[in-house]
């Protein structure tokens, strides 16, 4: 198994009773419920924790991207990467992702990432996404346009990395006399993309076309969802006549890693159901808005993740559903070796902190997971494994 550290920044100490007043910790939640004096102490504790997991032997940190909401204070994660460039020394950065459809200049984030990869000399991982549909209320973007824009956004990073510049480019969205990014990147033919997604079908497909290859992180899911969503990357690879590595599927996931069960269970609950009841919370149109999703996406979607728009969920459901793991080491080793199994992916992207989690118990999380958890599974690997082809 590889393993990541993530962090989703969230704003902690969230006044966790705004939901008698307001629907959703997003998009319309007031900004009067943030205090700078607070968010920059936060700001500072997160980048702290992204260090130290460098310092534990993670492989890799990551940052990600969501708009306007208490749950994630990481609208720019090119600029906590770039925090983090020259700080971290060992672990690649991984920024998941940039959210293409919502941005109006692409080619900023080529040049970004080019001037980031450069600065760490290769170490940088790119997550292309097409952003939840909360982004879309935010930004103020037509959702029915987020596959076309998220596509030709992509193409045309790809093209300033990898194509001699200068060259023009025209498309529906984007319309450039000149592409020629300064610096190129550090990485041949360009560093390596990643897409995090809740199980689009289109998405899973786009991913695993043989010209792409990409690995494909499953956010957020059930363990039956997301057993669902890895054979269908597997048969998406087969029908392009190619067998995908376990390196090309990766499970983003929740857990909290105690003395026992027991310790476990009773540090973690009042802060993942905090995270998942009040953090997650948003009516399922600013989840789903029209035209985000094709139909059949959507149900799947909506299978997934149907607990999110309402009702309170408890620690035992999460640990049921296997949203969530928490445990001893033996226990927390074990539910991973299964769902490897079960699932066939290589990577894992640990969020070791959720929610409220006080900086004390998110830093013996993450020493526990790495002493006592990472070094016996670095070595596991899926039955059948094959590692990815070099590009």
């Amino acid at each position: 198994m590889r393993f990541f550290f993530f962090h989703l920044m969230p704003y902690a100490p969230l006044d966790l009773d705004y939901d008698k007043t307001h629907k959703s910790a997003w998009v319309t939640l007031p900004n009067s419920y943030y205090d700078p004096k607070l968010g920059a102490d936060l700001y500072n504790r997160y980048l702290d924790e992204l260090e130290y997991a460098d310092e534990l032997g993670f492989e890799g940190i990551s940052v990600n991207e969501h708009h306007q909401t208490a749950y994630g204070l990481m609208p720019a994660p090119n600029v906590f990467a770039g925090m983090l460039a020259r700080r971290v020394k060992q672990a690649k950065i991984c920024i998941l992702g940039r959210a293409l459809p919502v941005l109006s200049n692409p080619l900023t984030v080529a040049e970004e990432f080019a001037v980031l990869d450069n600065v760490t000399r290769g170490r940088i991982i790119t997550g292309f996404v097409r952003g939840i549909g909360a982004e879309y209320h935010s930004m103020a973007v037509n959702p029915a346009e987020s596959h076309a824009r998220f596509h030709e956004a992509h193409d045309l990073i790809v093209q300033a990395w990898t194509r001699p510049g200068p060259f023009a480019y025209e498309g529906k969205y984007y319309h450039f006399p000149y592409v020629n990014i300064w610096p190129r990147p550090y990485q041949t033919p360009h560093p390596a993309i990643w897409v995090p997604s809740q199980g689009s079908r289109e998405t899973i497909e786009f991913a695993a076309a043989r010209e792409r290859k990409y690995v494909y992180l499953q956010t957020a899911t059930p363990a039956e969802m997301l057993f669902k969503y890895m054979r269908a990357y597997r048969e998406a690879a087969l029908r392009q006549d190619y067998e995908a590595s376990a390196d090309q599927l990766g499970w983003s996931v929740k857990i909290y890693v105690a003395e026992t069960d027991e310790i476990a269970r009773r540090e973690a609950k009042p802060h993942v159901e905090a995270f998942v009841n009040k953090f997650l919370r948003m009516p399922v149109e600013m989840l789903l808005p029209p035209g985000y999703s094709s139909i059949e996406s959507m149900k799947g979607v909506i299978a997934a993740k149907k607990t999110i728009t309402g009702g309170a969920r408890t620690i035992d459901q999460l640990l049921e559903q296997g949203t969530f793991i928490c445990g001893s080491p033996a226990t927390v080793r074990a539910r991973l070796e299964e769902y490897q199994h079960k699932g066939g992916f290589n990577i894992v992207m640990a969020g070791l902190h959720f929610g409220t989690l006080p900086a004390e118990l998110t830093r013996k999380n993450m020493e526990m997971f790495a002493r006592e958890v990472m070094p016996h599974l670095k070595d596991r690997v899926p039955e059948g494994y094959r590692p990815i082809a070099a590009e």
